[in-house]
């Protein structure tokens, strides 16, 4: 069945989305994937890529209208691309919290609504967005990062009651650490308060390590595809640490837990 449908996967340059593209072409699918510069981007055999950046209506309608224009339809929406930040909240400029969410919130909010009109008309079609376990849980010096996850997951529970009487169900993926260069390169707040360095350098030395054991993006991107095409689940969590994470979050007693994340990050 998955032999004749249609992908669209943002943000395939690299990491998660690049490994979920190829995936997705390994089984036989018609895949597209979007790229800032196509002059930059390696290419992803069987993966056809389109120019498009989340940030601007314009270039991702235009991307949509072209990948329309080849294949008539687009079956699955995989909204993988994203940024991070590190930064306690209170040095993390408005600036910097709107560039973020421009592509982790309203870049998700323009190419849904960009393919929504398509899926409407076809009366079918499933949208993955990818969140992150920061979508669930707290994070210290990345807040602002997991409260754009937090918004990810609340327009997408909240969109898919609104399409499922239409053929169309959403469905959150939440990956936990994985070995990319997203972590590892994370900007970090551009005024910084020296009474937050302490625990901030503590913060992201955690963070540097988490990425370094972690495995690599394959295994979310397996994921992905059982979100794809597998019987519809609201939230998907890779196997190892993200689906602990899951069930430490529902069981585990608040004090436990706040106690264990403090910990993980090295505050004590």
């Amino acid at each position: 069945m998955s032999s004749s449908k249609v992908v669209f996967v943002t943000g395939v340059s690299s990491g998660i989305g690049r490994a979920t593209a190829a995936q997705f072409a390994q089984r036989g699918c018609n895949v597209f994937g979007s790229v800032r510069d196509l002059k930059k981007a390696p290419a992803i055999p069987g993966v056809e890529f389109v120019e498009m950046d989340v940030r601007d209506t314009a270039s991702v309608q235009r991307a949509v209208n072209a990948i329309i224009g080849k294949a008539q339809r687009i079956d699955v929406l995989v909204n993988n691309a994203g940024g991070t930040m590190l930064g306690s909240v209170e040095e993390t400029s408005v600036a910097e919290v709107h560039a973020l969410f421009e592509t982790n919130v309203f870049g998700i909010l323009r190419t849904i609504q960009a393919v929504l009109p398509h899926m409407r008309q076809q009366r079918s079609g499933r949208i993955i967005n990818v969140s992150s376990v920061l979508g669930f849980l707290p994070a210290p010096f990345m807040g602002l990062y997991a409260a754009s996850k937090h918004a990810v997951e609340g327009l997408s529970e909240s969109l898919d009651h609104e399409v499922r009487n239409l053929g169309i169900r959403v469905v959150l993926v939440e990956p936990s650490y994985t070995k990319t260069n997203l972590d590892l390169n994370a900007p970090q707040a551009a005024n910084p308060i020296p009474t937050y360095d302490a625990d901030r350098a503590l913060a992201s030395e955690a963070v540097v390590r988490s990425v370094q054991k972690a495995p690599g993006p394959e295994g979310v991107a397996t994921t992905i595809i059982d979100a794809a095409f597998g019987t519809w689940a609201m939230r998907r969590t890779p196997k190892g640490e993200a689906s602990l994470l899951r069930k430490l979050r529902r069981f585990m007693p608040a004090g436990p837990l706040d106690g264990n994340l403090r910990k993980t990050f090295g505050l004590g």
